[in-house]
């Protein structure tokens, strides 16, 4: 059976092991420094498969080493968002756990696609990259999704409609200076203006922006783990399975959309081979100008990456 092995058995990289056992599409293996602690959610999560049907195997470890093979590694590893504490805050702890997970990547999984999950997550896959030394297509951050089903949910809530009959698009990093567009989202095949008035829209896009600190806010303590770890679920079995899905994601930007060198959050096709394509839009000068402000807040914290790799 294939393998997935997921660096940080904390909330999200758990949940995430829950969904993909869920499915049943690859044995799944959970790494954590903390010793006990991933064993202990792996047996746990076994106990439950006598009731949930789970036809895989799910192991926890503290040693790199079992990741051998793999072929989709997730990174969850690092420490969460506490409140008034911005994304960037996180970058100088949780590079130097990327850096280490990378080089664990590069030894034993040297054939796998990596996803990027930890924030601040556009420098995190960015460092991944750097690392590991892969493919930029084998390097893939999840932003997007997310941000995009917040976008989706709060849409939904707003019209009272089944959030699977809304679809929406939000590009740029994954923070508050995300870019929703709401011009490529539609619910039931109408366009949201249709739908929504202008004002609404807009305050819907600015929740979508807070939508991650809204939760922090009410834990106090840790950040949101159902929906990013559904949301790297998907991206996973994109991967596996080759589904040819075409999401947001943050992927390394070669001159697409006017930007290179830098993770991006921006629509492409998730395969096997990691990132098939990315697809550019045709934007609005607005819609531009807002995804140049975020793309600037992400090249500031690759500048700062810089200043603390070596």
């Amino acid at each position: 059976m294939r393998k997935i092995s997921i660096i940080g058995a904390g909330n999200v990289g758990a949940t995430t092991a829950y969904y993909l056992a869920k499915s049943g599409i690859a044995d799944v293996v959970m790494v954590d420094v903390v010793e006990g602690m991933p064993q202990s959610k792996a047996l746990d999560f076994q106990h439950a498969g006598p009731i949930e049907g789970f036809r895989c195997n799910i192991t926890g470890t503290n040693n790199y080493a079992d990741i051998q093979d793999s072929d989709v590694v997730v990174h969850t590893a690092g420490i969460p968002r506490k409140p008034g504490m911005d994304r960037m805050d996180l970058l100088k702890t949780n590079v130097g756990i990327a850096k280490d997970a990378a080089e664990a990547i590069r030894t034993y999984a040297p054939n796998s696609v990596v996803i990027a999950v930890a924030n601040p997550l556009d420098v995190i896959a960015m460092a991944l990259l750097r690392g590991t030394g892969f493919d930029p297509r084998r390097v893939v951050g999840m932003a997007g999704v997310l941000d995009s089903t917040r976008f989706r949910y709060f849409i939904a809530e707003e019209l009272d409609v089944l959030p699977e009959n809304v679809t929406g698009m939000v590009l740029g990093g994954h923070g508050d200076t995300m870019v929703p567009l709401p011009r490529y989202t539609s619910v039931g095949g109408f366009g949201l203006a249709e739908l929504l008035d202008a004002e609404t829209i807009e305050r819907l896009v600015e929740r979508t922006r807070k939508g991650g600190g809204e939760i922090v806010s009410y834990l106090k303590q840790g950040s949101a783990f159902y929906a990013p770890g559904a949301s790297v679920a998907q991206m996973v079995e994109a991967v596996l399975l080759d589904q040819k899905r075409l999401i947001a994601a943050s992927a390394f930007l070669e001159g697409e959309y006017g930007y290179s060198n830098v993770f991006l959050g921006v629509p492409v096709v998730l395969g096997a081979q990691g990132i098939e394509r990315i697809i550019e839009l045709n934007l609005t000068f607005e819609e531009k100008a807002a995804l140049d402000g975020s793309v600037a807040a992400v090249q500031k914290g690759v500048e700062e990456l810089d200043s603390v790799w070596n």
